[in-house]
């Protein structure tokens, strides 16, 4: 392992172990809903993050819904639940070992943590209606996720010497832009139809604050 990868190994690792001390398991244990929609989007994630494509090893493209998953289970479930699916992907071989802590910090953890935290900013200084949560919740950081991983992740290769910056750009950066609006259309889309037919599997959404406004 590089210096880069043991750095992200160890804030990757402590920051796992935060979140862990952080998280009530007993809401998991005794209520069955939750279980099933923790373990029902873990898989729908696992699911979705084997369809992936790239030409140079670790240049991985793919939708990551990341935005979805902490909207529907919140801030501490998503952390654990996408941390889960990584951990599997590496275990049978879909990502390498040695890029785990940066996989996890640049791919799980930022993202979550852009999500979440544009959820608290719109949630408390915006209007809090459906248009607003379901655009600057659920449309517009899924566009800004995948450009911050992709970018995060383009310039870690860069600077650990993986690939010349030219390859990564023509390979991994450049398509961002391709991937921006099908991954926040497929993040808004998800929001759109949770909130009209099954609100009550997401965590981050009641009516008495977007719909009856108290």
């Amino acid at each position: 392992m590089t210096i880069l990868q043991t750095l992200a190994a160890v804030i990757s690792f402590f920051t796992f172990m935060f979140i862990v001390k952080n998280t009530n398991f007993k809401n998991i244990v005794v209520n069955k809903k939750f279980q099933h929609i923790v373990f029902g989007f873990t898989t729908l994630i696992f699911v979705l993050w084997l369809f992936r494509v790239s030409i140079y090893d670790g240049l991985i493209i793919h939708f990551i819904a990341l935005t979805t998953l902490t909207l529907v289970l919140g801030f501490r479930w998503a952390m654990l639940s996408a941390s889960f699916v990584l951990l599997i992907l590496t275990a049978i071989g879909y990502e390498s070992w040695s890029m785990l802590g940066v996989n996890a910090l640049l791919g799980v953890y930022l993202p979550i943590l852009v999500s979440y935290g544009i959820f608290v900013i719109t949630f408390h200084k915006l209007p809090r209606h459906p248009f607003v949560y379901l655009f600057l919740c659920g449309f517009f950081p899924g566009a800004i996720t995948i450009g911050l991983k992709m970018l995060s992740l383009s310039a870690y290769f860069y600077l650990d010497g993986v690939y010349e910056w030219d390859v990564i750009v023509y390979n991994y950066t450049n398509m961002i832009w391709l991937m921006i609006f099908p991954e926040a259309f497929f993040n808004g889309f998800s929001m759109t139809c949770l909130v009209i037919y099954k609100p009550d599997l997401i965590y981050t959404f009641h009516d008495k604050f977007y719909i009856d406004n108290k």
